[in-house]
């Protein structure tokens, strides 16, 4: 118990630094979406959808090799570390240079051919992003997560602070959404300040049979990632191309983009927690997978997981009447995907903590695998609903690709690395806040007040019905 505790509290300093961070961040999207229109907006969220895939290739799956690596019995931790480095630094820097060498060819395609200039900013980005993984890595191997914390929440102020200048005091419509890139720029560069004594202090150093172990593993994971990113990002890239003219009247494809991005933000409510938990659940993973109770522990951990994704489901979607005003008025009508990217992104990070099996019996290309699986579907299933239920099909396609993928991981799991997991009762909890979901739903209530304190009784009740059921199991020691 005092393990699941100590890992509870990592996860909140974690989440100070990643979800504070990322809700401050979201809470700009009011801002952005006064400001910007759709289209606008539009090139945006595509521009950002790409960055997303380039910066899986610049890590190439090196900051979970380096957990592995670290982690092992007589490691040097040191070595790895600094060989470790110094391929992400070479391969990212490399990526870097060509993209601002080719910074004008490459703005066409994304309709900013008149700012090429913003290529060469998130390039930028993109190598001061990566050159600081590998620190940030070390930091949640070190169990530092206050210092992990105080950087992304120091980060995040100062990229908030600068959209705040940028668009209200010195606004420029020249510019549009070149602010949004610089704020990401400057607030980028204070982790290299953050982290000055260690990149100051790093040697490159190369030891080519741990770099050949280290890549073996490391590459399934970054194809892995690649086909992930094309799960989350890949309908942000195809809506405006699959979406048939006059799908939503009165609105462009580039406009429909918009919408669907912007309240795409909302499900990051749930992506967020899970990275939370991510951060701290990795190391926990490796650190404790040689104890003799490891399964009965990672069960444990994966069912209190899964209680508050469902609770977050369940206070996110009832709360949607307060969290629209958010949104510019032009872009609430796109809400109606959020419950279930929601649910989506919940079966994510169960599906993170189920595949740790792979990564425990280094058998990462079952990962790829699985992850191809859920690309494919990703493809497919957009291709078809699109058409036909427009951006709301791309939610569909983002939940079922992520339930298939966690069902497959799961059954491999089980054979490899077997782990009693509470499959019945993750079901029964989510099926319970979908059920306080609909009744809310029946109650028209006279004004705003009166509505928020039956959501926040519905809320309760779960709480309640969650204590009253797990009460023994949470109090049972398996440590």
């Amino acid at each position: 118990m005092n393990k699941i505790k100590k890992l509870a509290g990592e996860t909140v300093l974690y989440g100070l630094g990643t979800i504070l961070p990322r809700t401050l961040n979201f809470f700009l999207v009011g801002l952005h979406t006064r400001i910007f229109l759709p289209d606008e907006y539009g090139v945006y969220v595509t521009l950002y959808a790409w960055i997303a895939f380039l910066n899986v290739i610049y890590l190439f799956g090196m900051e979970t090799s380096y957990f592995r690596f670290a982690t092992k019995p007589g490691a040097d931790e040191e070595k790895i570390f600094r060989v470790t480095q110094t391929f992400v630094l070479a391969i990212s820097g490399f990526f870097s240079i060509c993209i601002i060498l080719f910074a004008h060819q490459i703005s066409e395609p994304f309709d900013v051919v008149n700012h090429s200039e913003f290529i060469a900013w998130l390039s930028i980005v993109m190598f001061v992003d990566a050159a600081v993984a590998i620190p940030f890595a070390r930091l949640r191997l070190q169990k530092k997560a206050t210092k992990f914390a105080m950087a992304k929440i120091l980060n995040i102020l100062i990229q908030v602070g600068l959209n705040l200048y940028f668009l209200i005091v010195i606004y420029d419509p020249s510019i549009n959404i070149g602010f949004l890139i610089l704020a990401n720029l400057f607030a980028n560069l204070f982790y290299v300040i953050f982290f000055l004594k260690t990149l100051t202090s790093w040697r490159p150093a190369w030891d080519k049979v741990l770099f050949s172990s280290m890549i073996r593993y490391a590459y399934p994971i970054m194809l892995t990632g690649l086909a992930g990113m094309t799960n989350e990002m890949f309908s942000r890239q195809v809506l405006g191309w699959w979406l048939p003219s006059g799908f939503y009247p009165g609105k462009t494809s580039k406009e429909a983009l918009g919408i669907f991005g912007a309240c795409y933000r909302f499900s990051v409510i749930m992506n967020l927690a899970v990275q939370a938990f991510k951060f701290a659940a990795e190391p926990f993973f490796f650190s404790n997978s040689s104890t003799s109770n490891s399964p009965q522990l990672f069960a444990k951990v994966n069912h209190f997981f899964t209680i508050v994704c469902c609770f977050l489901v369940l206070g996110v979607t009832i709360n949607l009447d307060i969290l629209q005003v958010l949104l510019g008025p032009d872009f609430r009508e796109g809400l109606v995907i959020v419950p279930i990217l929601l649910i989506g992104y919940m079966f994510l990070g169960v599906y993170y903590n189920i595949s740790i099996w792979f990564k425990l019996t280094d058998r990462t290309y079952f990962g790829t695998l699985i992850t191809i699986v859920g690309m494919v579907l990703t493809i497919g299933v957009n291709f078809l609903l699109i058409p036909i239920m427009g951006y709301l099909g791309s939610a569909w396609a983002t939940l079922i690709c992520y339930l298939v993928m966690l069902a497959i991981c799961y059954f491999l799991g089980q054979r490899y690395y077997p782990v009693p997991y509470k499959i019945v009762k993750g079901i029964l909890y989510l099926l319970l806040a979908l059920i306080l979901i609909q009744i809310s739903k029946y109650f028209e209530l006279p004004n705003q007040i009166a509505s928020t304190l039956l959501h926040a009784f519905t809320m309760t009740v779960y709480l309640a019905i969650a204590y009253w059921s797990e009460r023994k199991y949470w109090l049972a020691s398996i440590d």
